[in-house]
């Protein structure tokens, strides 16, 4: 009896996260933004309407049926009022339908592909993360120009096959001429290297090979088979500070970003930041700024329903609502919840200050510059 009554002044969060695995850089970021952003929203007490925050943290290890069970359980045994995560998209499409059955909210950050808040999308389904098409729009401005020739190098599962999706739909002057997808695991890349130099070197103009790829394998080894010598650029979007070492040797590459420390400015980016170097004697990097919104925009919601934590006051608190992020203001759009968000158009600079090609900012490209397609047909 003691622990129902407990409960009633506690906010339950499950963060269902990369703990290990694959991705387990981006969940590692994700985690720290996340606390930071509860610390930053509550004024360090972790405390929302007179209830105590309490995060329950889980890791799917990057595996779809692991990620299934966790949040199975952290809504049933653990009574999570709503969950957070996770960092793949292959675990985020097995988690939808385990909100739907259990009727509570799956706040989706940072997994991207457009299908969680599309076709496998539910009324419980959230996300502060950027989707695919966001992305695809964004470095769509970067590159899509008359007489340029893209071939496209992705992941095989969710994530890359979305995006080049959006991608595609994206794209109104360029050419696609060639999709490469290769393995998840992929280590060696001459085989796919060679399929896209022969799609590309004989096509007039620009020729660029759009690269979307996470976690492990580094797909810009391609550059080592002297893509030059044919002409061929390579473009992709942001990355985390240790990918984007490999963007060194790619000075004056363009793409757009979802978030990188130096380009919003902003009192909640300026507080990451600070706060972030203080802790960690480092800059916030890409997935922290992410756990950072989710974490806001969970508190947020929790402000308008005064603490109460009842999955449809909460559904009608936040669709719509708008909220201030590292990022600057994201709204939940109402019709499949994706938040709306600027991205960064950015050309990189080699600073030999930095370990990382410095993604310059071109320009902030606005939310409402941004067609983002409703595709959850609700």
């Amino acid at each position: 009896m003691a622990q129902g009554a407990a409960a009633k002044g506690e906010v339950r969060i499950a963060h269902v996260y990369s703990k290990t695995g694959p991705l387990e850089a981006y969940g590692k970021q994700t985690q720290t933004g996340f606390m930071m952003g509860l610390d930053y929203a509550t004024g360090g007490s972790m405390m929302v309407a007179g209830k105590k925050i309490v995060v329950i943290e889980k890791d799917d290890q990057g595996k779809p049926d692991i990620g299934k069970s966790q949040l199975a359980t952290a809504y049933g045994d653990d009574k999570a009022d709503l969950a957070v995560g996770p960092s793949s998209s292959g675990v985020a499409l097995a988690l939808l339908p385990v909100a739907e059955e259990y009727k509570k909210i799956l706040l989706v950050e940072p997994a991207v592909a457009d299908s969680i808040t599309g076709d496998k999308w539910n009324k419980y389904i959230f996300r502060t993360g950027r989707n695919s098409s966001q992305d695809a729009i964004a470095n769509a401005v970067a590159l899509d120009k008359a007489g340029v020739s893209i071939a496209t190098l992705a992941q095989d599962y969710a994530f890359g096959r979305d995006g080049v999706k959006a991608f595609k739909d994206a794209v109104k002057k360029a050419k696609i001429v060639h999709e490469e997808y290769l393995p998840v695991s992929t280590t060696d890349f001459t085989a796919g290297a060679q399929r896209l130099i022969d799609k590309l070197k004989d096509q007039p103009g620009r020729k660029i090979i759009f690269v979307i790829w996470a976690g492990a394998g580094n797909p810009f080894k391609i550059a080592d088979l002297d893509l030059k010598r044919y002409g061929i650029e390579i473009a992709t979007g942001g990355n985390i500070l240790p990918a984007m070492a490999a963007y060194k040797q790619f000075p004056g590459m363009e793409g757009a970003s979802y978030y990188y420390f130096g380009m919003p400015k902003n009192p909640v980016n300026e507080w990451l930041v600070a706060n972030h170097y203080k802790q960690f004697k480092a800059p916030p990097d890409f997935f922290t700024a992410g756990g950072m919104s989710a974490a806001i925009a969970v508190v947020e919601a929790l402000k308008k329903t005064a603490g109460e934590t009842g999955t449809n006051k909460l559904i009608k608190a936040m669709e719509g609502m708008s909220f201030e992020t590292p990022k600057g203001k994201m709204t939940f759009r109402p019709e499949d919840h994706q938040a709306m968000q600027a991205m960064y158009h950015f050309k990189i600079k080699v600073d030999p200050a930095f370990a990382w090609g410095v993604p310059e900012l071109v320009r902030e490209i606005k939310p409402e510059e941004m067609a983002v397609p409703i595709r959850n047909k609700r």
